[in-house]
């Protein structure tokens, strides 16, 4: 009798089990995460241009002043910096050697015209002799082949002579044009070459702003524009000149890749000396852009993309864009956003497709 008894008691803690087991399938599941984020409501917009570049002020021109002849210099009158007229002595060569060739010459012109003194005496005797048959034809042209030629040779002479004054007048370097000195290739004592540069001249008034500019930047423009810019003092911002771009060079510098563009300054305040740094900026305003905070920026199959929120579902979704260029600390979108939509800022990188998200702040892009 013991043995039915046994088995009814383990049948019932059996069901007892089983009715134990059976409430867990009655737990509720965990509530969907809701992460916070930071967004902003996109309102497309102009903004200014802040692309830039740093470069140098430079005259815009500027001339390599040399001797004509070569020879040792014996004096430089000028220094970086001085500012000079417009025929005023830079420097001087030893004029010995030309000085004693001018003598030669002279003395060549003095022996050619007593020798043509001589040959027309002898012409004019005897062209009379002919006339009255007292000498022959022969000799009366000999005496005029003798003339002629004391007369070429008095030419060449005076031509001797003048070339000779030319060369002293040489050994004085004298400036073309009112302007600045700006650099100088010779000492006192040096012997200079013929177009050796002594004194490099530079026009005060007329200044460029010349920048090095990366490839990226003519993306949007064609070789004819020709924009405004604003350039400023890299230590005092508050100088400012306004300019337009006079040059572009059609080379890239095989060191830097960057090309060389010049902008004429318009009236420079004199703050804005030759070798001054300063920082130019395009004078002009983009088409309507969106422009957001950089830790926006997410990538959606190796390309840029930002997280745009649906607000009736509460979800965000990723969204490609179109950038028009990164900036220090902000991105700039071109397309693929439209007023209105609400895009987050902060905690991008632990979102996901459908993510429920709940936003601690909502501003407007500027």
């Amino acid at each position: 009798m013991a043995q039915p008894a046994f088995c009814v008691r383990l049948i019932a803690l059996s069901c007892l089990a089983s009715a134990m087991s059976g409430c867990g399938d009655d737990t509720p599941k965990q509530s969907e995460e809701v992460r916070p984020v930071r967004t902003v409501i996109v309102d497309p917009r102009p903004i200014e241009d802040d692309r830039h570049a740093v470069g140098e002020i430079k005259p815009r021109q500027e001339s390599d002043l040399g001797f004509r002849i070569g020879g040792k210099l014996v004096s430089r009158l000028v220094d970086v910096g001085v500012t000079v007229k417009k025929g005023d002595l830079l420097a001087r060569l030893d004029e010995q050697d030309t000085r004693n060739k001018l003598k030669s010459a002279e003395a060549d012109v003095s022996a050619a015209q007593a020798v043509l003194v001589e040959a027309e005496g002898s012409e004019l005797r005897l062209k009379k002799l002919v006339e009255t048959g007292a000498t022959t034809r022969a000799n009366y042209d000999a005496a005029l082949r003798n003339l002629r030629s004391a007369e070429a040779k008095l030419e060449s002479a005076n031509a001797a002579l003048a070339l000779a004054r030319d060369q002293l007048a040489y050994t004085e370097l004298k400036a073309d044009f009112d302007g600045i000195v700006t650099a100088v290739g010779a000492e006192p004592g040096q012997v200079v070459a013929t177009g050796q540069m002594v004194v490099r001249l530079a026009l005060p008034d007329q200044k460029d702003a010349v920048f090095a500019v990366a490839e990226t930047a003519f993306r949007d423009k064609t070789p004819s524009d020709r924009p405004a810019i604003v350039v400023r003092l890299l230590s005092n911002p508050e100088v400012v000149a306004e300019g337009q771009v006079r040059e572009v060079s059609p080379v890239a510098d095989p060191a830097t890749r960057t090309f060389q563009v010049k902008v004429t300054l318009n009236a420079p305040p004199p703050q804005m000396r030759f070798g001054s740094s300063v920082v130019g900026r395009l004078k002009s305003t983009t088409a309507a852009v969106v422009v957001l905070p950089g830790a926006a920026l997410f990538e959606k199959s190796g390309k840029p993309a930002v997280w745009v929120l649906d607000r009736a579902a509460g979800t965000v979704s990723l969204r490609p864009v179109t950038l028009a260029r990164f900036e220090s600390d902000r991105i700039v979108v071109s397309d693929g956003l439209v007023k209105g939509d609400v895009v987050v800022t902060a905690g991008v990188n632990r979102l996901r497709e459908g993510q429920k998200v709940r936003t601690a702040d909502t501003v407007a892009t500027r």
